[in-house]
């Protein structure tokens, strides 16, 4: 097959650059694939994609470069088909709206894949009749507004099928959305096997990794771990990752005294190596969309301390078995999880060896043979019954944008 994965930017850091590179490079070993970034900031990408993939951009934003883009006129107007509703929308614009267009018109493919919301409305809009049109869902339904709800409500319709990371988001994208025809399906990213031996779980130390951002909980964990030290001492935590709550973090650290025992490590990359370094993950987010360092830490052997948040923590970890599920915001709950895995080296270990097996279903081989089925059966639904689909899909997409129109209008006249 011929695939294409529209990405925002494949030249910074983030997860969905991460995840989308890994899923193009394990398809590229067996099918022609090409990554296109709709912007491009900088000569070589942070992560480079693997194997076979090609990579290229629609907007240049190199600054001092030949081809910088940065101060074309329509470059400063607004976007009109990027949905305004969507968190990134100020960055795109009247440039961005019409190098989309254009590369969608002219795409010779045979799957065409959107990575984040206003990138798959460009697709239901705009892409020729030809290719399988795939939204992805990196994020959940429910962190989404009311009106980007609306607004993917009216142009879903057109997609032939919607991913999600999670199971439990895919049933609220078939609960909420009623996308007759479109496939929703819960495909969840790939974590590649570490290139490190496994911890052994003799370390003394329990790691999590992620942005110092408040819905990560960072602060419920220090909390937590202060109970813990206070019965073993010999236990430390590193924290990895950068972000605006480091300061706060400092800030707690020093007023519980656990400058020694609680260590802000910063980014790293790669991360493998520091998670062997421990035996125990912990995971205190208030929400996880899918939960990428629970299967990191898994991968490397780890058993994970997580808060059972919507929605990730609980697809990933059997409870008791390769892992733990703990109340979200529960500090005792939290340092009474960590303490249970602390003073039993045998459960320790024994959960470390599950969480290694257990995690080999998030090997990219494996999500990539999931997708490799969706396209294919997406592909065979072509001729009549694909027709009638996108008929159909273009009809509701009429009719839920006039509704919501006329809701519009109706607000306008009883506010008047």
């Amino acid at each position: 097959m011929r695939i294409s994965f529209l990405i925002h930017n494949a030249y910074g850091i983030g997860g969905t650059i991460r995840t989308t590179h890994t899923l193009a490079g394990t398809l590229a070993e067996q099918h022609d694939v090409e990554i296109v970034s709709v912007f491009r900031h900088r000569e070589e990408p942070v992560l480079a994609p693997g194997g076979k993939v090609r990579l290229r951009h629609l907007v240049d934003l190199r600054r001092g470069g030949p081809g910088y883009e940065g101060d074309d006129p329509d470059h400063r107007r607004p976007a009109v088909v990027f949905p305004a509703a969507e968190g990134r929308h100020g960055q795109y614009s009247l440039l961005t709206d019409r190098r989309i267009a254009e590369h969608l018109r002219r795409l010779d493919c045979d799957v065409v894949v959107g990575t984040r919301p206003g990138l798959n409305v460009h697709i239901a809009r705009q892409a020729r009749r030809g290719p399988v049109r795939v939204g992805q869902e990196h994020l959940t339904l429910g962190t989404h507004s009311g009106q980007l709800k609306r607004v993917l409500r009216a142009h879903y319709p057109r997609l032939d099928a919607v991913t999600t990371v999670t199971e439990a988001d895919a049933r609220a994208y078939r609960r909420l959305m009623r996308l007759p025809g479109v496939r929703v399906e819960a495909l969840p990213n790939g974590v590649p096997a570490p290139g490190v031996a496994p911890a052994d779980g003799s370390g003394k130390w329990v790691v999590a990794a992620g942005r110092l951002a408040p819905a990560k909980r960072y602060d419920v964990l220090v909390r937590a771990f202060a109970l813990v030290v206070a019965e073993r001492p010999d236990w430390r935590l590193r924290i990895y990752g950068a972000g605006a709550e480091r300061a706060t973090l400092r800030t707690l650290i020093d007023k519980l005294g656990l400058y020694n025992h609680v260590y802000l490590m910063g980014p790293a990359s790669p991360l493998e190596p520091e998670w062997v370094k421990g035996s125990i993950g912990a995971v205190t987010s208030s929400l996880e969309s899918f939960g990428m360092t629970i299967v990191e830490a898994m991968r490397c052997g780890l058993p994970v301390v997580a808060t059972d948040c919507p929605h990730g923590p609980r697809e990933i970890i059997t409870d008791g078995t390769d892992g733990l599920l703990v109340p979200v915001g529960r500090t005792e709950a939290i340092a009474a999880g960590l303490l249970r895995l602390i003073n039993d080296d045998e459960l320790r270990r024994r959960m470390g060896a599950a969480a290694l097996a257990s995690s080999v279903r998030f090997d990219p081989a494996a999500v990539a043979a999931r997708y490799e089925t969706l396209f294919a059966g997406l592909r065979t639904r072509g001729g009549l019954r694909g027709g009638l689909h996108r008929t159909r899909g273009a009809l509701l997409s009429t009719a839920f944008q006039a509704k919501d129109r006329g809701r519009s209008a109706l607000r306008k006249v009883r506010a008047a």
